[in-house]
């Protein structure tokens, strides 16, 4: 099972969601990140987060949704509605789910304000994965009424 994590810049909380999905995940689940408009990069402060919490990001890069090496099951978009984010649609027949993050690059404050954005961040996702894994996929594979269900619970869950 691919999951597709998209936003628009692909640079903060979509590769968050793809590396922390990949580290926690199973084998024969696999995450993927892409914007609409790619930033280019990953963010620095991003990138040594997921350092601080152990996860490896070799070979992760802000990549367009328009070059995925595969095609996505589930499409989770993570973009945030508090600064007014246009989220993309991505139309291709697959699962789709909404689980909003405010964006910590956007944080304008002190160091440690910013840290604590980020820290909340990924407070979330991690706990919205975590929840994922958790389902019963084999069985929610064959009712996708109800996966898309579960999905969207678990995109209303705050760490």
């Amino acid at each position: 099972m691919n999951v597709l994590f998209l936003c628009t810049g692909n640079s903060c909380r979509s590769v968050l969601s793809e590396a922390t999905f990949n580290h926690l995940a199973p084998a024969g689940l696999r995450a993927i990140s892409a914007g609409s408009q790619p930033a280019g990069q990953l963010h620095p402060r991003a990138v040594a987060l997921l350092q601080r919490k152990g996860i490896s990001t070799d070979g992760y890069f802000s990549k367009s949704w328009d070059s995925l090496p595969v095609t996505p099951d589930i499409v989770v978009t993570v973009c945030g509605s508090a600064a007014g984010e246009t989220c993309p649609a991505y139309l291709g027949p697959v699962l789709r789910t909404h689980w909003g993050v405010d964006d910590p690059s956007h944080v304008v404050g002190s160091e440690e304000e910013i840290e604590v954005a980020f820290e909340k961040a990924y407070a979330i996702i991690r706990a919205r994965i975590e929840a994922f894994l958790a389902l019963p996929l084999a069985a929610l594979q064959n009712d996708q009424t109800q996966f898309k269900a579960e999905l969207d619970r678990i995109g209303t869950l705050l760490a």
